[in-house]
Order: structure tokens, then C-alpha cells, then sequence
């Protein structure tokens, strides 16, 4: 039987379909390097489809859950496994952007956990992990290949370095912190420039008075200090991981705000994030699923701008990802880009070669990392089916 391996990959916030190039083409060009590298099994592509990332992280995980046990029931079914939970013949590596890598964490964790439903944060994170993991996973998960994802949360530099100055008043705080909001967490260039306020919905707040549209002056007035009390100064206080406000948004009133809020509000619990981590170097350990985070690193278009609150405080590695010091972490790989002038510009077009210099080596060191999560056993024991072989004319007839 001829074994086959899912390369599945599931964006960030407010991201889509293209946020793995357009048509798809670093995931298809990552497939073709894997197919290279493995050649006695098939490798196919599966791209989550554009989900809301909105709600609690659960319901979405769930979700994601059910979507994949259905594409993998369908292909072993088509396959003929005899027992696909004892011995599957297709295997899956989770290939997550930003908040996708979380989406594929708390999956995996899930499905060892023996956990079928999730809480409104994922899987519960007890003081006290699990004695025992799950070893029969279904669909089985081979590995967890990370993004630039913010498993500790995001780095405070991401703010600093972008919004200092601006910490005078609200309203230039706000200006310069909420065009992150449509774009952060992997969403491509094209949706974010394509962004365009709403029409104020039934519920939303209503204007303030003196300043609820941006004015002459370039101020948000009220709007503006409620932005910055609710969005960028939690933001700030957490480490660049609390909430992202967008003023385009802001019309729409609390409703739009507090429901994406909700799902990105795992990365303002360091201790959630810790023991998610933990979790996973566990499964790493003991069931031998793969786990790494490729993160972005600013490199030689980097501002030179000294400013008080980097340096000595922050630090001076400009990355999205605020980085393991002391914690186990699994594998953690820097993807230096060159021509990025900021963290999130660095962060939103890895998958771009025109944007990011180093696609190439991202792309050889994820296929190298794949090739080594794969079981030697599983990988072996592929062949192509035996029906077929037999059916073959033979060199006489």
C-alpha cells in the first residue's frame, strides 16, 4: 500500500487561501521539494479553507478538527486501510501561519489528550500535564511546523519599535498602531489594502462627541483615547500581545472588536502560552511529533534608529515572536529577511520571494525538517499496490 502524507496548512488572523502566496505557490512548491525528498510516498496538499477568526479558540479548533477528519477518513477510505487507527496510511504535518500554528497546537494536544471538546481557550491547561498521551492518534498528526507563530507571545519590540514617539497622546498612538489591525497575523497585502470601513452597525456605539470621524487635524478625539485604553495600551502592557484596535473597524462598535479580540486573547495568558509549549515538547518527546517554529528576524534593512524604549530593555533582535530564553521550546529556527523594514512587514510576506530574499532556504529548511518527522518505518513499508503489480503486462505479451 502506498502511504500517502498531507502537507495541511492553516492561516492566521484575518488571513485566507493566499496567505501561502498566491495559487497557493509556496504551498505548492514546498510539496514538490517534500515529494522530491520522499519519493516512495505521495504528498498531497490540503489548505484550510478562510475561516472566521472570530469567537473563542476552541469552537475554532474544533472546527478545524472536523474538517480534517473528514479529508482523511475520505482518503484512507479510498485507500483501503484496514485499520487506520492502528495503522494509518496517511499521515499529516500541520503547517500553521502566525495564529495558525496555535490552531495546530491545541488540535494535536487535543486529539493525545483524548480531549473531543475544547474549552473556550482550547484544551484545558491544568497546573499538571497529563501522565499519559494518547499514542493512536486520528487523523495522525506527524508534526507541527510553525510560522512565525507567537507561541510566547508577541515581541514587545513589534510595538516599540513602531509606535514610538507616539506615546504622547492617544490619538498618534492610535494612527500608527491600527494599520496592523487588517494585516496582522498573516492576512496578505492585497486583502489588506482591499479593507474599507463598514457601515456603523445596529449596535454599534454611537459618536462622541467632538471627534468620533478623524478630524482636520489629524485626531481621533474621544474615539481615539477609548481605541488606545481598549487596543494599543493592553497591547503595550502585555507585551505586544494583548489586542490590535483598527480604526477602519471602529464604527462597527464593540461587537467586531471584542469577538476577534476574543481569539487572539490566549496570547495575552503567558502562563497558558508556557504550558501550551510544554504540551507540545512533551508530545514531541514521548510520541515523536515533530514540532519547530520557523520566526522571522529583521536583518540588514532594519532601522538603525536608536530609541528609549528598545535597546538594553527590549532588546536588540528584531523579531515578531518573542523567543524562548530559559523554557524547552522545541525546535526554534530564525528566518532572517533582508529586505523587510519592520516586524510586520517581515511577518506578513514570508511566503513572497519578491519580498523576502531568503524564501528559498525557509522553504529548504521546512522541507528538511518534514523529511525528518517522517517515520523511517512508515516511509519504508509504502509500495505501490500490490493490484496494480499484478495486473501489469508482462515483457512477453
Amino acid at each position: 500500500m502506498k502511504k500517502t502524507l498531507i502537507l495541511c496548512f492553516i492561516h492566521g488572523f484575518k488571513g485566507g487561501e493566499s496567505t501561502f502566496g498566491d495559487d497557493y505557490q509556496f504551498a505548492e512548491h514546498l510539496r514538490d521539494l517534500v515529494a522530491a525528498e520522499l519519493p516512495k510516498i505521495n504528498v498531497k496538499t490540503l489548505v484550510y479553507p478562510k475561516y472566521e477568526t472570530r469567537g473563542d479558540l476552541g469552537e475554532t479548533v474544533s472546527r478545524f478538527r472536523s474538517w480534517l477528519e473528514e479529508k482523511v477518513i475520505d482518503l484512507e477510505v479510498a485507500t483501503g486501510t484496514p485499520s487506520p487507527t492502528i495503522d494509518p496510511s496517511v499521515r499529516t504535518i500541520l503547517i500553521g501561519h502566525s495564529m495558525g500554528g496555535i490552531v495546530a497546537a491545541e488540535m494535536v494536544i487535543g486529539i493525545a489528550s483524548e480531549q473531543p471538546i475544547y474549552s473556550e481557550d482550547g484544551i484545558q491547561k491544568s497546573a499538571a500535564l497529563p501522565s499519559s498521551f494518547n499514542s493512536l492518534l486520528f487523523p495522525y498528526i506527524q508534526g507541527v511546523l510553525a510560522f512565525d507563530t507567537p507561541y510566547l507571545g508577541i515581541a514587545p519590540g513589534v510595538v516599540a519599535h513602531g509606535a514610538e514617539g507616539h506615546y504622547q497622546n492617544a490619538a498618534s498612538a492610535i494612527s500608527q498602531l491600527s494599520g496592523l489591525g487588517a494585516s496582522l497575523w498573516g492576512a496578505n497585502k492585497a486583502a489588506t489594502a482591499a479593507t474599507r470601513a463598514p457601515p456603523p452597525s445596529a449596535g454599534a456605539l454611537p459618536p462622541a462627541t467632538g471627534g468620533g470621524n478623524k478630524s482636520a487635524g489629524g485626531g481621533w478625539g474621544t474615539w481615539g483615547k477609548i481605541a488606545m485604553v481598549a487596543g494599543a495600551a493592553g497591547a503595550v502592557a502585555a507585551g505586544g500581545a494583548a489586542a490590535w484596535m483598527n480604526r477602519d473597524h471602529i464604527g462597527e462598535g464593540w461587537t467586531w472588536v471584542s469577538s476577534h479580540l476574543e481569539f487572539v486573547g490566549c496570547l495575552a495568558r503567558a502562563e497558558e502560552l508556557k504550558k501550551r509549549v510544554s504540551y507540545m515538547v512533551r508530545l514531541n518527546e514521548e510520541l515523536r511529533v515533530g514540532f519547530a517554529n520557523l520566526y522571522t528576524r529583521l536583518g540588514r534593512a532594519a532601522s538603525s534608529k536608536n530609541v528609549s524604549m528598545v535597546g538594553t530593555v527590549l532588546g536588540s533582535e528584531r523579531t515578531f515572536c518573542n523567543l524562548p530564553r530559559s523554557q524547552s521550546a522545541g525546535v526554534w529556527k530564525e528566518a532572517v529577511n533582508d529586505k523587510a523594514t519592520d516586524e510586520t512587514v517581515a511577518h506578513m510576506t514570508m511566503f513572497e520571494p519578491k519580498e523576502n530574499p531568503d524564501y528559498e532556504t525557509l522553504s529548504e529548511t521546512a522541507k528538511t525538517l518534514i523529511a525528518e518527522w517522517v517515520s523511517k518505518e512508515w516511509y519504508e513499508t509504502s509500495a505501490e499496490p500490490k493490484l496494480l503489480l499484478e495486473q501489469a503486462p508482462s515483457v512477453d505479451s
